[in-house]
């Protein structure tokens, strides 16, 4: 018994003349130098990597070349995201079919209200707004020519004379490229109709079309595809809500002050920092930047100076009040993983690629930290 189970190990055939043994019976060949575990471990995980990298970009390729089709899912999942709350609460009293029905129509009609309140805003402001800018560009030239910037007095006029040249020269070009702008903006409008029918089945039935897509997967990854799916829809409807309340905190403490300083389209540039606040750490100052220079164009540099320095305080708010406050609970990134991760994205699919990175980053990150404590399966979200 020990011969035959020693002959079945192997430790009676001789090995060839200058081979020695290795782990697991394996001879090396004459002159190979010995590798080091760490990096056996490391060639491993490397060509690892190299196979996932391959993947993710495979993904990316895809998602780019149906981009319409992937923001307007996103765009679904954003507005199940808000409406879920009201269309449970008008349930309980209504069928679903009617709930769903009034929770869309009421968004619709609420954010066609705001368009009409910016719009109207803007045409009651245009002729005045002209005046000041025209007067505030005055100031410019003037403020300009002064100590320390000693400007040339027929540098701006040079400047303008030569944009109108520019213009004249390639007006062909840009009648073409308006009318391209129409077609995005019919694109625009197919991916803003498709996000809204997502929205109406995801509302509706969104659970069942979960449970359904569970149920096609082998039994053996049901309850991980469960448990992955909970959290990124948990983390995604956290990340939502907060952001949305970051960024109607933002609009309305920059209406107010643009109001009380009283800088032109108060409300139109409020309804600006609203959507660049969807964009961490850096819409908000975009925006800002922008009333700086209209406030610097319709009411002087002091005015000017001042929203600069509101550009500082809110940034301060939004970085230490309200970011840790409302979406700590729902993001639990470091704000150097989502300034790398906002810029990443930009780069990667510019300003729609900004928006959707961070959510995207910790809806992963909750499904990695779900999946390593093992959290029971709970009941599916769309």
């Amino acid at each position: 018994m020990p011969r035959r189970s020693a002959a079945r190990r192997g430790s009676g055939r001789p090995l060839p003349p200058g081979t020695a043994r290795r782990g697991r019976g394996r001879p090396a060949p004459s002159g190979e130098p010995p590798v080091s575990p760490a990096l056996r471990t490391a060639a491993a995980y490397s060509w690892r990597l190299l196979v996932v990298g391959i993947l993710v970009s495979a993904v990316f390729s895809a998602l780019g070349r149906f981009h319409e089709i992937a923001v307007a899912v996103f765009l679904g999942l954003v507005g199940t995201a808000m409406l879920r709350p009201v269309a449970e609460l008008l349930a309980r009293r209504l069928p679903r079919p009617l709930a769903v029905a009034l929770a869309l129509l009421g968004s619709i009609v609420v954010a066609l209200g705001i368009l009409s309140l910016v719009g109207e805003t803007v045409a009651r402001e245009w002729v005045t707004l002209q005046q000041e800018f025209g007067a505030g560009i005055g100031r410019i030239e003037r403020w300009l020519e002064q100590p320390p910037f000693r400007l040339d007095p027929k540098a701006l006029p040079d400047i303008q004379s030569r944009i109108g040249r520019f213009l004249s020269e390639h007006r062909s070009d840009l009648f073409s490229r308006a009318l391209s702008g129409a077609g995005r903006v019919v694109e625009v409008l197919t991916t803003l109709a498709l996000a809204l029918f997502c929205s109406v089945f995801f509302l509706y039935s969104g659970d069942r079309q979960w449970g359904w897509f569970c149920s096609q997967l082998p039994p053996s990854a049901r309850d991980q595809v469960s448990v992955a799916g909970l959290a990124a829809w948990r983390t995604f409807t956290g990340y939502t809500h907060g952001i949305v309340l970051v960024a109607a905190t933002n609009a309305v403490l920059v209406g107010v002050a643009l109001f009380v300083l009283g800088v032109p389209l108060a409300v139109p540039l409020a309804l600006l920092e609203f959507f660049a606040a969807f964009i961490p750490l850096i819409g908000s100052p975009i925006a800002l930047a922008v009333a700086a220079v209209v406030a610097l164009a319709a009411k002087g540099p002091v005015i000017a100076v001042v929203v600069i320095g509101l550009i500082v305080v809110i940034g301060q708010i939004e970085g230490h009040v309200l970011h840790p406050i409302v979406m700590s609970w729902a993001v639990r990134l470091h704000p150097v993983v989502v300034a790398l991760t906002v810029v990443g994205g930009a780069i990667a699919a510019g300003v729609i690629g900004a928006i959707v990175s961070v959510p995207l980053v910790s809806v992963i990150w909750s499904v990695h930290q779900a999946l390593r404590r093992g959290d029971a399966p709970g009941p599916g979200r769309p």
